[in-house]
C-alpha cells in the first residue's frame, strides 16, 4: 500500500488515547495529511482536537486502513461502528490486548483482512516494539503495510502463530512496567545505603536507561556485557551472587512474572 493510496482512501483511527496519539503523531510527521485521517474518540485530548483531522465525523466508504486502538473493555461497544466497512479490501489493524483474530472476524466479517498487534508504551517516544500476526485474509502486502505504519513508533517483529502473542504480552507488552519497578527498587536500595531519595532515583534511572542503550548498540550480547562489568571478587560479583541465585534470584522471579502475565493474556482472550 503506497502513501498515496493511504492519503487518497483515508485512515481511520478508532480510539486516540496515548498509544493512538503517538501513532497519529508519527504518521503526520511522515507526511500523511491530517485531512486523510478520521479519528473516532468520545474524549479526544486537546492535542488531537488541534490536528485538523476528521474528528468523530462520518467515515469514508472504503478507507485503506482502520486502526483499532480502544481499550479491550470498550471493544464490544466500539467495534460495531466499523461493521459496515468489513468484508472488503479495507485492512483492519488491532492493537487491543486480549482481543483475538476470531473475535474481530465475528464482528468485522471473516473475509476482512485483519492484523492483530501488540505494541508497548515506549512507542509514545518512538522507542517501542510491536509484534504482528495476520488472519487468513491478510496478505504479505498487508503485513508489509502494517509494518510500515507501525515502524513510526519503533521496531516491528512478525509472529509465526497467534498463540505467541500471549508470550509477547508477558515479555514486551507488560515488560516496561517490570523495568519501571526495577528502577523503583534500585532507588529504594540506594536510599537504604545512605543516598538521598533524589540522588538514588537519578542514579537508578540513568543506570537502567544507559544499560539498555548499551545493550541495544553493543555488538556483544547481554551475557557478555555482564561479564565485562564483573571483576573477579569485586563489588559487581558480590551483587550478582545474590541476583543470580538459582533458587530465589532474578531468573526464577522473572520466569514467574512473565508466566503470570502471559497466562492472564490467555484468560482475557478466552473471555
Amino acid at each position: 500500500m503506497t502513501n498515496e493510496e493511504l492519503a487518497h482512501r483515508g485512515l481511520v483511527l478508532l480510539g486516540c488515547g496515548k498509544m493512538g496519539s503517538a501513532m497519529l503523531e508519527g504518521w503526520l510527521a511522515r507526511g500523511l495529511p491530517a485531512s486523510s485521517v478520521w479519528v473516532l474518540d468520545p474524549n479526544p485530548s486537546e492535542w488531537v482536537k488541534n490536528q485538523h483531522t476528521h474528528l468523530n465525523a462520518p467515515l469514508p466508504p472504503n478507507p485503506a486502513v482502520v486502526l483499532i486502538a480502544v481499550k479491550p473493555q470498550m471493544m464490544g461497544e466500539a467495534l460495531p461502528s466499523l461493521q459496515a466497512l468489513g468484508n472488503s479490501d479495507t485492512l483492519f489493524v488491532s492493537i487491543a490486548a486480549g482481543t483475538t483474530l476470531q473475535t474481530l472476524e465475528t464482528t468485522l466479517g471473516d473475509r476482512s483482512p485483519i492484523i492483530r498487534s501488540m505494541p508497548n508504551t515506549p512507542a509514545a517516544i518512538g522507542k517501542g516494539i510491536t509484534a504482528i500476526i495476520g488472519n487468513a485474509h491478510a496478505t504479505p502486502a498487508h503485513l508489509d503495510s502494517t509494518e510500515d505504519l507501525l515502524s513510526g513508533i519503533g521496531q516491528v517483529v512478525r509472529l509465526e502463530t497467534e498463540a505467541q502473542i500471549d508470550a509477547v504480552t508477558g515479555v514486551s507488552g507488560s515488560g516496561p512496567a517490570y523495568v519501571f519497578h526495577m528502577i523503583e527498587c534500585l532507588a529504594q536500595a540506594g536510599q537504604a545505603q545512605g543516598l538521598s531519595a533524589e540522588l538514588a532515583m537519578q542514579l537508578a534511572k540513568a543506570t537502567v536507561s544507559g544499560a539498555g542503550a548499551l545493550a541495544m548498540s553493543a555488538s556483544e550480547d547481554p551475557a557478555q556485557l555482564r561479564v565485562n562489568v564483573t571483576s573477579p571478587n569485586g563489588t559487581t560479583q558480590a551483587g550478582l551472587e545474590v541476583l543470580m541465585n538459582e533458587d530465589n534470584g532474578l531468573g526464577p522471579l522473572i520466569d514467574k512474572t512473565v508466566a503470570a502475565a502471559s497466562d492472564r493474556s490467555r484468560e482475557l482472550a478466552r473471555g
